[in-house]
């Protein structure tokens, strides 16, 4: 049987019902389905694996149709609350959750909503520099060898610099990795997928070799445990990239400084 959600069913009177007579009625009652299974979760009433029940099982629940009932599923599937399965024993469970599945999903809303170069790099400077100094305290033996052998491999790719610019987002992201908090992973992640090049057209050998430098350096403080330092080379780090990313989007006339530049 599904867990039965402690919200009153949806009524059909008042100004209730003078919406419904409108195109509006399906939406209208399916949203209030979608927020009382939200608000289940966020109260704990519903956890991931819990069966919430069938199309029918739904309707009847909430005093509505089916076809109500079928298009609060699909929200809350595409929202990624439920999983659901068709056939005989199917039905709507509780995700377990993906952070990562929405991760593009928010870049996607802040590509949309116009956010600026400058802006995503401040915040990326913000989530970066905490996770080299979480990376420190918390970094395990395997995200350490894991750094070392990313860095090895942009070594041998230092002539490639598209692969090479892969390779350092790739390092970046194994940094946030190390310091295992999902939160900061996942929304790095999002911020990368809107501001990290594909392809690093400003990019020089020469200028490979200093990032080359810089990320073995913050390798070393990592592996050292020194937290303090991690963060300041870190943040020293980003604050190069966010100059030379706003430069090359052409948000500001200053050139980014020598030898000091984004990955």
């Amino acid at each position: 049987m599904p867990r039965a959600i402690s919200r009153p069913p949806v009524t059909m009177s008042g100004a209730l019902t003078a919406r419904i007579m409108f195109a509006g009625r399906s939406s209208s009652l399916s949203v209030q389905i979608v927020n009382h299974v939200r608000d289940a979760l966020f109260g704990k009433q519903l956890k991931p694996g819990d069966f919430l029940g069938t199309e029918k099982d739904l309707a009847a629940q909430f005093g509505t149709s089916r076809i109500v009932a079928r298009d609060a599923l699909r929200t809350l599937e595409a929202l990624g609350i439920v999983e659901i399965r068709m056939g005989k024993g199917g039905g709507a469970r509780i995700a377990h959750g993906n952070p990562r599945l929405f991760a593009e999903a928010l870049a996607v809303q802040l590509d949309l909503t116009g956010v600026g170069v400058a802006e995503i790099m401040d915040a990326q400077r913000a989530i970066e520099t905490l996770a080299a100094e979480l990376a420190a305290e918390n970094a395990t033996a395997e995200d350490v060898a894991r750094l070392r052998l990313l860095l090895k491999h942009a070594e041998n790719v230092i002539d490639d610099l598209d692969a090479f610019t892969r390779l350092s987002r790739d390092f970046h992201l194994a940094v946030a990795e190390a310091s295992h908090n999902r939160v900061l992973v996942v929304q790095l992640i999002s911020l990368e997928h809107v501001s990290w090049p594909r392809r690093n057209v400003t990019a020089t050998p020469r200028l490979a070799r200093h990032i080359l430098e810089i990320h073995t350096r913050l390798a070393d403080l990592i592996e050292l445990r020194d937290a303090a330092a991690a963060r300041t080379l870190m943040d020293e780090h980003v604050k190069m990239i966010r100059a030379r990313r706003v430069a090359e989007g052409g948000h500001s006339h200053e050139a980014p400084e020598e030898g000091g530049s984004c990955c």
